[in-house]
């Protein structure tokens, strides 16, 4: 299978920490700790986004925020904790200039985590389901391979990822839904060649798609950019409201004035 994603690497772990006070809840789906964002009203008609985190996991601050708004544009948001509290983060201070996540740390959690996920939405499902919810899959990074996976299936409505890793040429030839690639001009883990690969896939399958290119901005941009710059905080902020425009328009969402991130 060729590669069309690396795996992450060290600028998977280059951050800076975003302002703001999160609002979701941590509450416990299938035994695993999971970040809850939820809409004003939450009624039959319900639009649920799976969101699946990047290295730093979904109580990191920047991930939570986003997921909040979401919610507040009127999707119930749930991310699963599939690093059970043990997100890159926690190793950080306590290894040598020859880190490398690629071989130190991500491995072992893609096993877990793709041991763990199957349960997770499959209680997700009967806790929020309804005849008419609809489904929805965002990722970041690591957490790419799970939109790929969930947008497989004829139960989702519609996927989109960021700067996405660890994806092989067969996530795409398997896509059933449409899918929203958001991506830097410079990336270790989804270069150029790579990108063109994946959408050389998606012509060939006639998949419905958008790719949406960044300048300016490296891996990470839309969860762990530096908002500080003008260039990183408007992309970060263009590709979130993308997603919710791509979320909302597969999902007939009512027409509604956007809350801003």
């Amino acid at each position: 299978m060729a590669t069309i994603a690396r795996a992450p690497g060290d600028c998977c772990i280059k951050t800076v920490e975003h302002s703001g006070t999160a609002r979701g809840t941590v509450e416990k789906i299938a035994g695993v700790d999971t970040y809850v964002s939820r809409p004003e009203e939450l009624g039959e008609k319900r639009r649920v986004i799976l969101f699946f985190a990047d290295v730093y996991g979904p109580f990191f601050l920047n991930s939570q925020l986003i997921m909040d708004y979401w919610a507040s544009n009127g999707y119930l948001v749930l991310a699963l904790d599939y690093f059970e509290g043990d997100p890159v983060q926690n190793h950080l201070g306590q290894v040598g200039k020859n880190y490398s996540i690629e071989f130190d740390f991500v491995p072992g959690k893609m096993i877990r985590a793709k041991q763990i996920t199957p349960d997770w939405v499959e209680a997700v499902r009967e806790q929020y389901e309804t005849p008419q919810t609809q489904w929805l899959a965002v990722g970041y990074c690591f957490g790419a391979p799970f939109v790929m996976e969930s947008i497989a299936k004829d139960w989702v409505t519609a996927g989109a990822f960021g700067h996405p890793a660890v994806l092989k040429d067969h996530h795409f030839r398997n896509m059933k839904r449409p899918l929203l690639l958001s991506c830097a001009e410079v990336d270790h883990t989804f270069p150029l060649e790579f990108r063109r690969r994946a959408e050389d896939i998606m012509i060939e399958i006639k998949a419905t798609y958008h790719i949406q290119v960044f300048s300016g901005v490296t891996h990470g941009f839309s969860l762990r950019g530096n908002i500080n710059d003008p260039i990183a905080k408007w992309a970060k902020e263009q590709s979130a409201s993308t997603i919710l425009s791509w979320f909302d328009n597969f999902s007939n969402a009512e027409q509604r004035p956007e809350v801003k991130l």
